[in-house]
């Protein structure tokens, strides 16, 4: 199984850029979709962005904004956020599965989570 750990968090202000890593280890990332999913307090997890052999896919309140990319060699997925909204804060995971998916039961590993807020 794959183990994923997460990093780039903090905190930005409204209309500024971060950029999350997703390092994995234990097995290499080239045979599966790796997604980024955020949860703020009180709200459902939420889809983001995922990578896959097939192709990319975004949530609709990222679409524009948000940009997923990933480094095999690195063995590394990253997500990089620009015009940041305070409505962008939360708790973002990264997670593996075996197929393309925005469903988060669909993915098996998870990271531990990094924080994201935005300052209004």
């Amino acid at each position: 199984q794959v183990q994923l750990v997460e990093s780039g968090g903090g905190l930005v202000q409204a209309g500024g850029s971060l950029r999350l890593s997703c390092a994995a280890s234990g097995r290499t990332i080239n045979g599966y979709t790796i997604g980024w999913f955020r949860q703020a307090p009180g709200k459902e997890r939420e889809f983001v962005a995922s990578t896959s052999w097939s192709g990319e896919d975004y949530g609709d309140s990222v679409k524009g904004r948000f940009t997923i990319s990933r480094d095999n060699a690195k063995n590394t997925v990253f997500l990089q956020m620009n015009s940041l909204e305070s409505e962008d804060t939360a708790v973002y995971y990264c997670a593996a599965g075996s197929r393309r998916a925005t469903l988060s039961h669909l993915y098996d590993s998870w990271g531990q989570g990094i924080q994201v807020t935005v300052s209004s």
